[in-house]
């Protein structure tokens, strides 16, 4: 008499040898902000997708990608045509859509919301991420019982050396002066578990950087070497500006320390103050004619309070719009049920650019 059997789920587990085993496998949603990433994200999908299948890691443990969450962030390109290409070409693709740009951070935050694997895997659009480093990221977070995986670049990035060097001086500086701890990697292609990464998604508030964040629910952090690779355009998604606005994110968010390194700051002006006045005092005491001559050193002391008032005042001033921004209620993020529409003239050229997107898939 037959055996009977049930349909096996995404789940369970068949070795790479072709024999069953008893464990199950574990379940990964990989999640992809997608910003510019029209000539980038098809071929990504495609190596993704050769591991939506039992797959062995090189310490043994086997895992599957169960779902490929790309969130759209509307970005200038057309995109949103390859993306939808895409739902009908992979069933594992699932497509988040926001209403409208809410940067990197919040577009992951958004896919972590929407993942149902046991682990979730953020990774950039551009190509840098090689996906065959997930095996070891999952090694990694079972040998080290850690619940969060940075991966750690052995290589120059592929940017210029003044957006590298500039990189690395806002670490050194948000690790040293704001004391964020040295696991915290601040690198967009990490592996989360899947529970905290849905729970801290379903708190984050307008204003958070995930980094920071997670920072703040996740104990045991583990690194993995990964060998990055060149970028699938010219041009990085990033300029300065922006660059220099997540900087002042991470900031900000980074707790009160910033409000203490203004107290700090006061402290410091106020005993430099009393040094100068003892200054002032003896040479106006022990030397003639001396009061004409301290024109000088009269402006230099107002410039340099007034200078730090003004800075002070601007940060606090900054804390408090990401309060107010918390307290009226600003979302983080925003998911619609499908992108903007197109006029009905451009249609066709949709269709042309979806095709596009197919022809790189098979290619």
């Amino acid at each position: 008499m037959p055996i009977p059997t049930t349909p096996t789920s995404g789940s369970d587990v068949v070795a790479t040898n072709g024999h069953t085993c008893g464990d199950r496998a574990h379940t990964v949603s990989v999640v992809v902000p997608i910003y510019r990433g029209e000539d980038t994200i098809g071929p990504l999908v495609a190596e993704l997708n050769t591991l939506t299948v039992p797959t062995t890691t090189p310490g043994g443990a086997v895992f599957e990608i169960t779902e490929i969450i790309l969130v759209h962030d509307h970005g200038p390109d057309r995109s949103d045509v390859v993306l939808q290409q895409l739902e009908h070409t992979y069933p594992q693709v699932r497509t988040v859509w926001l209403s409208r740009n809410f940067g990197q951070d919040a577009a992951t935050i958004a896919g972590m919301s929407a993942a149902r694997g046991a682990w979730i895997v953020t990774m950039d659009e551009d190509g840098q991420h090689d996906p065959h480093f997930i095996g070891a990221f999952l090694d990694a977070a079972l040998a080290e019982r850690a619940d969060l995986v940075y991966s750690k670049p052995t290589n120059t990035r592929p940017h210029g050396f003044l957006r590298n060097i500039t990189s690395r001086g806002a670490k050194i500086v948000l690790a040293t002066v704001f004391a964020f701890p040295d696991s915290t990697r601040f690198e967009s292609y990490r592996l989360i578990r899947g529970a905290i990464g849905r729970q801290l998604a379903e708190v984050a508030s307008n204003g958070v950087y995930l980094d920071v964040a997670l920072t703040w629910v996740v104990g045991t952090v583990a690194q993995v070497p990964v060998v990055l690779r060149a970028e699938g355009r010219e041009e990085s998604g990033y300029n300065y500006r922006r660059l220099f606005s997540l900087f002042w994110k991470m900031v900000l968010c980074s707790g009160t320390r910033g409000l203490r390194l203004v107290s700090l700051l006061g402290v410091t002006l106020a005993l430099l103050g009393g040094v100068m006045a003892a200054v002032v005092v003896v040479e106006a005491l022990t030397a003639d004619n001396w009061a004409p001559e301290g024109w000088a050193s009269t402006i230099v002391v107002l410039l340099l309070v007034s200078g730090a008032t003004l800075f002070s005042l601007g940060l606090i001033a900054e804390y408090l719009g990401v309060a107010l921004h918390v307290l009226v209620g600003k979302p983080l993020y925003l998911t619609v049920d499908s992108p903007t529409p197109r006029p009905a003239e451009h249609r066709e050229m949709s269709t042309t650019a979806a095709s596009r997107g197919t022809d790189r898939l098979e290619h």
